[in-house]
């Protein structure tokens, strides 16, 4: 398989000095691949994944998504790029409440000028087990209905990457169990997903390989057994503390 995600010697540093920075992280994510990546609160988690998406902008170092240097986008072809070639799933949902669930799926296929989206938007809702709720508001919704609706909005232009940021953070402990099995469901059927968590077992349940952060650093990568694997057995993919 080919890398769908290459990071080089990427850093991140904020002006105000604050935690999350990134410290020359390498890293690839393979087509198909479900990766975790998971570290302390401040390790940078979340700005790797802003950093993939092409919502942060590295201090220096390369993104390269889908076989395009983020870098050598502008604004507006980067915001194109990331409508049509990456989904993103927010912990608190961001569901926009004067919209029906079905208008909520919809948003990314009406920026991306693609009239004919409905019919995708429909399938993915009934796929996810929500279509009955198709015409409510997100209030009317539990927080695992609003996930799933979440995530429905994130597929419905296709997008090669899944990107998805403690998506159960906000869930109990079923809900979030029921999403990340429809994540593992999507991966099974050929989605590519990188995945912020700061749950181990989460992350080892159901991701294939478990990236973790320290001080903005790769400090291990470890890529698990298939799902017929003894508990705990795993392939380090490269010695722990070394970035590859």
């Amino acid at each position: 398989m080919s890398d769908l995600v290459r990071l080089t010697a990427v850093t991140k540093v904020y002006q105000e000095g604050g935690t999350g920075a990134l410290g020359g992280v390498t890293l690839e994510v393979e087509e198909g691949e479900f990766a975790a990546v998971m570290g302390p609160s401040g390790s940078g988690k979340s700005t790797l994944l802003n950093v993939v998406a092409g919502l942060d902008r590295p201090t220096s170092g390369s993104v390269v998504v889908a076989d395009t240097d983020l870098g050598r986008l502008g604004e507006a072809r980067l915001a194109r790029f990331r409508r049509e070639r990456i989904g993103f799933i927010f912990q608190f949902f961001h569901l926009l409440p004067n919209l029906t669930v079905l208008e909520n799926v919809l948003i990314p296929a009406q920026l991306a000028s693609r009239p004919r989206a409905g019919a995708r938007a429909r399938q993915l809702l009934a796929r996810l087990g929500i279509d009955g709720v198709a015409d409510r508001y997100p209030a009317k919704l539990s927080g695992g209905q609003q996930q799933r609706a979440a995530i429905a909005r994130a597929l419905v232009n296709e997008p090669p990457l899944l990107l998805a940021d403690e998506p159960t953070g906000a869930l109990d402990s079923r809900s979030g169990e029921q999403v990340l099995d429809l994540l593992e469901e999507l991966h099974r059927g050929g989605q590519t997903i990188l995945l912020v968590t700061h749950d181990a077992k989460l992350a080892t349940r159901h991701a294939a390989r478990v990236i973790s952060l320290t001080d903005g650093r790769v400090v291990d990568d470890t890529r698990l057994e298939s799902a017929d694997r003894s508990p705990g057995e795993v392939v380090r993919i490269r010695p722990e503390g070394v970035a590859k």
